[in-house]
């Protein structure tokens, strides 16, 4: 299938496209990458290097793209962090188009906007754009806990909590939403969270809670879970999400590494281990 990926990008490291692209092209898609900024490396380490790409350039990109005939055959947009309101802009008017030349496409929306411990790490005003303008018009959301709080207004206890919060923003447009970075009353110690919750049905998986801290995560999640719901649909891509997910950390932290090891886990993506139990939760 092919993916048309509106992100930022970092040269060293792996963060926004720099994280989503290599994986979705190991899992056999073909990636038409975007980028929205080019920078030496992410934000995590306090200083960066290089531009902010224009809006109107990253919507000359695209154009480009759509020039060259490929938007009929273009199956989903996948957006993460938007640094500013006119790019969100520019991601909205993509989709439009694609899904005008294609009607079966998708568009899959990381809310990038803030994490616990950290808080809000996007300029002002964003949230709100991201919770007013942009996710209604997604099929697939991505949030983690942090951000689907906000995105409903409230603070989230028990897994009851979850389920309603993911079916009120399912209402105001997404069909899918994947929760990631759980951590509820009634999660097991020792574990972290992931659910997803669709029309069809709902479900939850948990690996182990890893004593470590990565910048890029929620991108290769959000790229993962989109890669496998085109081919398998919801409950199959939370599983194999998961299981990829806590390969990838794994292995990246017995190495202490600062950055997520995506070549040396390739296999992992490629071939995501089945050991993640998915549970019904509705």
């Amino acid at each position: 299938m092919k993916i048309l990926s509106i992100q930022s990008h970092v040269a060293y490291g792996h963060a926004g496209n720099s994280a989503a692209v290599f994986p979705l092209q190991r899992l056999g898609h073909e990636v038409y990458p975007v980028l929205t900024v080019t920078f030496s490396n992410h934000t995590g380490y306090g200083s960066t290097r290089g531009p902010l790409i224009a809006p109107a350039d990253v919507a000359e990109v695209i154009n480009g793209v759509d020039e060259r005939g490929a938007f009929p055959s273009i199956d989903a947009v996948l957006s993460g962090y938007l640094g500013a309101e006119p790019v969100a802009d520019v991601v909205l008017d993509a989709v439009a188009r694609v899904k005008a030349a294609n009607p079966a496409a998708i568009y899959c929306c990381d809310p990038v906007m803030g994490d616990v411990g950290r808080g809000f790490f996007v300029r002002e005003g964003i949230p709100e754009f991201l919770r007013d303008a942009v996710v209604p018009h997604a099929d697939i959301v991505t949030p983690n806990q942090f951000e689907l709080e906000y995105l409903v207004g409230r603070t989230l206890r028990t897994r009851d909590d979850l389920l309603a919060a993911a079916d009120e923003l399912r209402a105001k447009g997404p069909g899918v939403v994947l929760v990631t970075s759980v951590l509820v009353d009634d999660t097991p110690d020792g574990v972290i969270s992931m659910a997803c919750v669709t029309d069809d049905g709902a479900w939850i998986v948990s690996t182990p809670l890893l004593p470590m801290t990565v910048r890029g995560g929620g991108d290769v999640t959000a790229a993962v879970f989109l890669a496998h719901h085109l081919t398998d649909g919801p409950k199959v891509a939370l599983a194999r999400t998961a299981a990829t997910m806590y390969a990838v950390l794994e292995k990246t932290y017995a190495s202490g590494s600062e950055e997520m090891l995506l070549i040396e886990a390739q296999d992992s993506i490629a071939h995501p281990p089945e050991t993640s139990e998915v549970f019904s939760i509705r």
